[in-house]
């Protein structure tokens, strides 16, 4: 990447204000956006879904342990797995202070279908304190949301809504779509150089474990690293 023009400080004012109205324009657009997925139709969760924690066998109304929303991050973690993903663990890495979410009657949980104590393992690895429950190997919740498909497992976030103990799916959101959950990536975008992503083959090549940057044997994840869905952004 060539370096940018440099100019006046009073020349810089003129190109910020007229790039302002663009982001304007984008803020707009994303505040149009987040009203229309509130007014998404809801679908009724039927299915009995149960999922393993800390203190056992838990139901999905469980998650939200009393409050009414829950939100869900299909992490990407298989049985036969020695680590988590390494996306699913950057947007872990950017959730940030949950009790912000909770003072909006919000819950953030981690799925993944590892077992438990592989989990717990690797969370306390990473030094994460968000609640992660295993919906075990063959989890008919992993094949309902569609992040465990014949093809093998793919990263998403599903957003639920709770009337008394009826449950409704209102939201998923997958592939693309969760760079919004990568906060990194927001202030690497206000920088000169930003995600300096352009000559890689893949925008993934760079990640890493966060505890793994100076490990010259760590791999980027890879070209086939997650299936593809069908709600990709």
């Amino acid at each position: 990447m060539s370096r940018s023009k440099v100019v006046t400080r009073e020349e810089w004012l003129i190109a910020r204000r007229d790039l302002l109205e663009k982001e304007k324009e984008v803020t707009k657009a994303r505040d149009m956006i987040a009203a229309a997925r509130r007014e998404l139709p809801m679908v009724r969760v039927e299915n009995d879904y149960r999922f393993d924690g800390p203190d056992g066998e838990v139901t999905l109304l469980d998650l939200f342990e009393g409050r009414r929303q829950l939100i869900v991050r299909h992490f990407m973690f298989a049985p036969e797995d020695t680590e988590g993903c390494i996306g699913c663990s950057m947007q872990t890495d950017s959730v940030g202070e949950l009790s912000h979410m909770w003072a909006r009657d919000t819950t953030f949980v981690l799925v993944s279908r590892a077992p438990l104590a592989k989990l717990e393992a690797f969370k306390k690895r990473m030094g994460w304190t968000v609640p992660w429950y295993s919906s075990g190997a063959d989890s008919d919740f992993n094949r309902d949301y569609e992040v465990t498909t014949e093809l093998g497992d793919s990263p998403g976030v599903s957003a639920f809504y709770r009337e008394g103990d009826e449950v409704f799916h209102t939201y998923s959101i997958y592939d693309r779509g969760g760079d919004i959950f990568k906060s990194f990536y927001n202030y690497l975008d206000i920088t000169h150089l930003g995600r300096q992503e352009d000559q890689l083959e893949h925008p993934w090549d760079w990640w890493r474990h966060k505890d793994r940057y100076d490990d010259a044997a760590a791999v980027a994840p890879g070209n086939n690293w997650w299936n593809g869905t069908r709600f990709q952004s």
